[in-house]
């Protein structure tokens, strides 16, 4: 859909990420943020979730938790990425492949080394929907910033490379907030594609549905709300399953993160409903 303006409004899956940046334009407000995105307002605003637009009601009060866990997860979530991406830079990575890039803004507001790329994919819509307010912000990058207007049930890979990607050079790869809404067997066939264009020393950071997550949310999900959307979790040994994709992995838990960063969970309720298990891990050798 295009608005009066002739913009995309959002629709479908990557609405959502409408709502992650309004999560993000919270937490920037607050007097101590986790991180600072000075563009999440302005893309939340423009997909009508800006600081006058009331929230969806909600049924009850297990609901409101579920919706205070899941702004948490996404707080620590980008935290964690954020830190992955310094360190994987700090190595010597200089491509950085966002997966489902959505309002991800990371291209204007972190610092990059001379000589990075990044290449932000998704589809065609949110990009349109991004590059207008983008335009309207005057936005500047902090490195080369690609888009890759492609679906990633389609070749991606091939248009990654067509984009400028050398997977002969190592790579950071993000699926932040992605792999919840895929089905188990378009996760291994993304991770599989991954892995080919990955040289030794590349790295990923992964966001995957904690244990039990999808069945507790989908139960009394709103119909087009995101949870409503969710479809697989992380597998009971991800560690063993990224290691047979070539990955040495960590998992972090979103407690033990949020502790690290000092913002402890503040009551197990929000933490038992959040949606998220991190992971960091390294391409091994071939």
């Amino acid at each position: 859909m295009t608005d009066a303006a002739g913009r995309v409004e959002p629709s479908g899956v990557w609405a959502t990420a409408v709502g992650v940046a309004r999560v993000r334009a919270m937490e920037t407000a607050r007097e101590q943020p986790l991180f600072r995105d000075q563009l999440a307002l302005a893309f939340a605003t423009a997909g009508g979730l800006g600081p006058g637009s009331p929230p969806a009601p909600l049924a009850d009060e297990a609901a409101r938790r579920r919706r205070l866990g899941v702004a948490f997860s996404i707080v620590i979530r980008t935290k964690f990425l954020d830190d992955l991406l310094d360190r994987a830079v700090a190595s010597g990575v200089r491509q950085v492949v966002l997966l489902g890039a959505g309002m991800d803004s990371r291209a204007f507001r972190m610092d990059w080394p001379a000589g990075t790329r990044l290449f932000e994919v998704d589809t065609a819509e949110p990009l349109g929907f991004k590059a207008s307010v983008l335009r309207q912000e005057r936005a500047v990058p902090r490195c080369e910033r690609i888009t890759v207007p492609v679906d990633l049930r389609e070749d991606w890979p091939g248009a990654l490379v067509a984009a400028g990607h050398d997977p002969a050079q190592p790579t950071v790869w993000i699926a932040e907030g992605l792999l919840i809404y895929l089905p188990e067997d378009a996760v291994q066939s993304l991770l599989e594609r991954v892995g080919v264009l990955s040289a030794a020393g590349s790295r990923m950071g992964l966001t995957l549905g904690s244990r039990g997550v999808v069945e507790r949310f989908r139960q009394d999900a709103a119909p087009g709300s995101a949870a409503s959307m969710w479809v697989s979790e992380m597998p009971e040994d991800t560690v063993g399953w990224l290691e047979g994709l070539g990955w040495e992995a960590e998992t972090f838990t979103l407690r033990e993160r949020a502790e690290a960063y000092g913002r402890p969970v503040l009551t197990p309720a929000q933490y038992d409903e959040g949606a998220g298990g991190l992971v960091s891990a390294v391409r091994a050798a071939h």
